[in-house]
């Protein structure tokens, strides 16, 4: 059996093999956008490995063909001391699984290619900052999960983590000491020549599939134990290789309400992992037009040509390097509520679609969510603190500010857990809680990606927010962990107490599409939303 695929138009396999990443990333190649060069390891070696406890047998070989025919794509030689290739060694499951797995970057960066890199760009801070980052993702990623309720960063490895060097050159951190942090915290150390570090980073990745965070996080969408994922080997761009660099992620359409405008967020000078991360601040999405013109141009075109393919709403992760755009990822957005509803009915509007899948694509699910409540304007709230809105709705519970404290107070009611900034370590709390609020992080963190796909109101990115062990302080003020809040998911209001909450009426577009569904089941009468939908998809069906 073959373990490996490349990555390009000429792959025929599904995402049942490749996953779902890898498969968008070929759909991006046969539209003619870019993607860097990488290859794939499919579910199945996944599956083998799970099931016999080490990669499988022939892999080696294969990784060794598909580094060659990479490093002939790229130009680059892996682990080279002129132009050294580094790549990028990430999960990809059947089902989108955010941030559950392990990734490591900048993989092949080892001393003798960090310095060529040095050398290549005239930069050595950010060559010092490439490899320190690899050597972290790889901490990170050998680590066991943290213990319940130590938060979202306890036992992971860092940039924090990371002493600097007094002295050195701006500061420059001390990889002599992160790679004795490696060493320290995940029992092992990194191997010096790169090829010893790809198999070790595949299996981290492979066994993160079963780690107690992604079996939380498959538990509560009801995915299969025994789907495995593939593992995505990419070469590098590098979004903080100079002040024309950067990331970022782009809906199509807002994901909040599905009016169609690119809407995400861009981060210039930082890698991907710092978008979704939420420990720095991102800028919106539409500050690209103005700093990187040539870039917004470009995404804006492949956003059209993804959302012409999908016929839906699409969401992208990108990086530009030295003005250069790359694409990471595609898929379909995926969006809840009334933003599904406005998206349906438009794409039938503009015939990318017609109006029975339209109808089809919104679930009596989505419906629940489609009056999306609001801490009432006439209520007189005590507003503690604002934020941005990452997921419509209101929720109220007393505040949590850690994952075991979230756990234990859910048993009594409900709560809202308050962090920092969240990680997939944190999934046991954000999977007890009924609203999310993070001191830093933007639409596209990690918080408010879980929370979409959860459902659960949510605010980021509340600047001034500070959380310790057991308390909150925002405004000069200081709550105490079991203090009643109320959150407004759409607002990204942070109030206390229970003010009162109001619920719009439907609006345009779900009027016409409950009138479309009426049309198809052929009853006119007043009945419940849902059932009106309900009615109309077992019409269809038959």
């Amino acid at each position: 059996m073959r373990w490996i695929r490349t990555l390009s138009a000429r792959t025929e396999e599904g995402p049942q093999t490749l996953g779902a990443k890898a498969h968008g990333l070929v759909t991006l190649h046969r539209l003619g956008l870019p993607v860097p060069a990488g290859f794939v390891v499919t579910v199945e070696a996944c599956r083998e490995f799970m099931r016999a406890g080490r990669l499988p047998g022939g892999l080696d070989q294969e990784l060794t063909i598909a580094m060659a025919g990479l490093e002939a794509a790229t130009g680059r030689r892996f682990g080279g001391t002129r132009t050294p290739l580094t790549v990028s060694v990430r999960s990809g499951a059947r089902v989108s699984m955010p941030g559950m797995m392990n990734t490591v970057l900048n993989l092949g960066l080892t001393p003798e290619a960090a310095t060529a890199l040095a050398a290549e760009t005239g930069d050595p801070e950010f060559a010092a900052n490439a490899r320190l980052r690899f050597l972290t993702s790889f901490a990170s990623a050998i680590m066991p999960d943290a213990p319940a309720g130590s938060g979202a960063a306890a036992g992971r490895p860092s940039l924090d983590a990371v002493p600097t060097t007094s002295g050195s050159a701006g500061g420059r951190p001390s990889l002599d000491r992160a790679a004795e942090l490696v060493r320290r915290r995940g029992g092992r150390t990194v191997p010096d020549d790169a090829a010893g570090q790809l198999g070790p980073a595949i299996e981290t990745v492979f066994s993160s599939w079963d780690s107690p965070r992604a079996r939380t996080y498959r538990d509560l969408h009801g995915i299969p134990h025994d789907l495995g994922t593939a593992v995505i080997v990419q070469a590098m761009v590098y979004g903080n290789r100079d002040d024309h660099s950067g990331t970022g992620v782009a809906f199509s359409r807002d994901p909040n309400t599905g009016e169609n405008v690119p809407f995400g967020d861009v981060m210039f000078g930082h890698q991907g992992e710092d978008v979704v991360s939420g420990r720095s601040a991102p800028r919106p999405l539409h500050e690209l037009a103005g700093g990187e013109p040539a870039v917004w141009s470009a995404l804006a075109e492949a956003l059209n040509r993804v959302e012409g393919h999908y016929r839906d709403a699409c969401y992208v992760e990108f990086t530009f390097e030295s003005g250069e755009l790359w694409l990471l990822q595609a898929r379909p957005a995926r969006l809840a509520g009334g933003a599904a509803v406005r998206v349906a009915t438009d794409l039938a509007d503009e015939r990318l679609i017609t109006r029975r899948e339209a109808l089809l694509r919104v679930s009596p699910h989505h419906l629940r969510h489609v009056r999306t409540p609001r801490i009432a304007v006439s209520a007189r709230a005590d507003i503690l603190a604002r934020g941005l809105g990452a997921c419509p709705g209101v929720a109220a519970g007393q505040v949590a500010t850690t994952t075991e404290a979230a756990v234990r107070m859910a048993a009594d009611g409900p709560v809202v857990l308050v962090r920092p900034e969240t990680s997939p370590y944190d999934m046991r709390g954000l999977a007890a809680a009924a609203g999310i609020v993070t001191a830093r992080g933007g639409p596209a963190s990690h918080a408010a990606v879980v929370a979409r796909a959860m459902g659960k109101p949510a605010v980021v990115g509340v600047t001034g927010l500070v959380v310790d062990a057991a308390s909150l302080t925002a405004d000069g003020r200081t709550v105490t962990e079991g203090t009643p809040v109320t959150i407004d998911g759409t607002s990204g209001e942070v109030a206390l107490g229970s003010p009162a909450v109001s619920t719009g009426t439907a609006d345009a577009h779900l009027r016409r599409l409950l009138a479309w569904a009426d049309d198809v089941s052929g009853d006119h009468s007043e009945r419940d939303e849902s059932d009106r939908l309900s009615a109309a998809h077992a019409a269809l069906r038959h």
